[in-house]
């Protein structure tokens, strides 16, 4: 039986759990929780009846069992403070709530193929190349473990400044999470000669940070060291390790070019936590509570410190996940807080390119400002070339401003700079339609097959897209079988109710859109 929930496939055949297409390793007792969970999901499973089904009644401490349902969260993209897969009923036991589907068909041949493409080695590129892996939470305490992954993703930020270097992107190194990997297969999946990893020990107002950088190719070795100090000092600290990583692998890059990657948004440490905090909640997948309680979070950050501009860009990546899900909301009351927060953030004048990425491609996406968010945008690469997301953001302006090439060669890079991000179906379809743009209707039918096997259950907007490149490529029956899943999903769709995107700017890409809805199958 193959049971499928989120973005992951649970095959208890097999024995194999992959997420977001990428085969993920998890030990035995770790996997039998989990299909007893799913398959006992009707009801909430008490701590015997899991002893009894995965340890046959042997004794086992309840920190073991912690331990292995942390595991599981990890693995399937959940965690203890999130709870929305697998929850705890306090002194009454577990359940896993999330919607599950059961199949017998070739969902899991597809992960598997989509898993063994991922896994596939990429060449290095002609630049010293990085990935910092997940830290360990060393303190004992779930709740630090937005924290650990909060001081990474800032080192992350500090190394992809330099222009100097190639550095994954934190979706790709975050797949890693909770995984005993092996560092050659690392380097030979992300494509990159050095990684990074550590520990991160947090104690009241004391921390300490570990690191060792290693060589991919050989598992050597090159550097190691310990960070200690009070918790006001974690600027300090994080800038440290990023000066001893920077000068290990490429110790060319100048002392000006260091201190600009280093460059804090803001002092403020409990700014910084809250939106560590909130960070997490918006990763995909995410859901319409977890939504808001990141919004919550990141506007918890900007009251500590009104001018940290990361917090503006959680801001409004929350209401971009909302728009984009259809999730309940006052829609002309987020265009209007959208519209202050681009404003906040010209005003502030950041350099941060996660905020001016999702600030700018949503000035675009939903209210229609081409060009003030095109401006973001291309301030986002400038300040930091190694953002895959602006580069993917870029590619659909581009595409749907009737830019085929340029658009390619933007998916490209994003698709390079993070080949594991759990998004990277958006980069797929981008490539499709820059594709049938350009006339290659077989590359775009191509680039369509491989975005709808990653795409989550929900991107209706990514299959109408789809429709467009199979019409275009002559592959009726597969944008008639398409369209029928839209209309399944959207029955009250039809053509006097169709409105082609006005974020599409080219005329030609519009009426194109709407003739292949109706080769299609689009009722009247």
């Amino acid at each position: 039986m193959r049971y499928l929930f989120d973005n992951c496939v649970l095959d208890t055949d097999r024995r194999e759990l992959s997420r977001a297409g990428a085969a993920v390793s998890i030990a035995p007792q770790v996997f039998d929780v989990l299909a007893y969970l799913i398959r006992n999901r009707a009801r909430v499973v008490s701590k015997d009846d899991l002893i009894d089904a995965v340890w046959e009644g042997r004794i086992v401490s309840d920190s073991a069992l912690t331990t292995r349902l942390n595991v599981a969260r990890v693995a399937i993209g959940d965690s203890g403070e999130e709870q929305r897969l697998i929850k705890t009923f306090p002194r009454k036991g577990f359940r896993f709530v999330g919607a599950v589907r059961e199949h017998l068909d070739s969902v899991a041949a597809i992960a598997e193929t989509s898993a063994a493409g991922e896994r596939a080695a990429l060449a290095l590129p002609d630049r010293p190349s990085i990935a910092v892996l997940p830290f360990s939470n060393l303190s004992g305490d779930a709740e630090q473990e937005y924290f650990a992954d909060g001081l990474v993703e800032d080192i992350i930020t500090a190394l992809s400044r330099f222009r100097g270097l190639f550095v994954i992107a934190r979706q790709s190194s975050f797949t890693y999470k909770g995984k005993i990997v092996d560092i050659k297969q690392v380097g030979r999946e992300l494509g990159v000669r050095y990684v990074l990893e550590g520990s991160v020990r947090k104690a009241g107002n004391r921390l300490r940070i570990t690191g060792q950088l290693i060589d991919a190719a050989t598992a050597a070795h090159l550097w190691a060291d310990r960070f200690d100090g009070a918790l006001e000092d974690i600027f300090d600290l994080q800038d440290r390790v990023t000066e001893q990583v920077v000068g290990a692998i490429a110790p060319e890059l100048d002392r000006a070019e260091i201190e600009r990657a280093t460059r804090r948004a803001t002092d403020n440490i409990d700014a910084v936590t809250a939106f560590y905090r909130g960070l997490p909640h918006v990763e995909f997948p995410t859901s319409p509570d977890n939504n808001e309680v990141a919004l919550r979070d990141f506007r918890r950050a900007i009251a500590f410190d009104p001018a940290f501009a990361p917090a503006y860009g959680g801001v409004a990546s929350c209401l971009a996940w909302r728009r984009a899900n259809r999730w309940p909301g006052d829609y002309a009351q987020d265009n209007a807080e959208l519209f202050r927060l681009a404003n906040r953030v010209k005003e502030l004048g950041t350099d941060d390119a996660f905020t001016l990425n999702v600030v700018g491609f949503n000035l675009f996406w939903i209210l229609l400002d081409y060009d003030g968010g095109s401006e973001m945008l291309e301030h986002a690469l400038h300040v930091n070339p190694n953002y895959a997301r602006a580069y993917g953001a870029r590619g659909l302006l581009r595409t749907w401003n009737d830019e085929p090439e340029a658009a390619v060669a933007d998916f490209e890079q994003a698709m390079r700079l993070s080949p594991r991000d759990p998004l990277k179906y958006n980069a797929m379809m981008g490539l499709a339609v820059a594709h049938h743009c350009a006339g290659r209707h077989a590359e775009a039918a191509d680039w369509t097959d491989k975005a709808l096997r990653a795409f989550p259950p929900s991107f209706f907007v990514g299959m109408t897209q789809a429709i467009l490149c199979y019409v275009g490529a002559g592959r009726l029956q597969d944008a008639r079988r398409v369209m029928a899943e839209c209309l399944r999903r959207n029955p009250a769709w039809s053509r006097s109710t169709v409105v082609t995107p006005l974020w599409v700017r080219s005329p030609k890409l519009r009426s194109e859109l709407l003739e292949a809805f109706i080769k299609a199958g689009l009722p009247e």
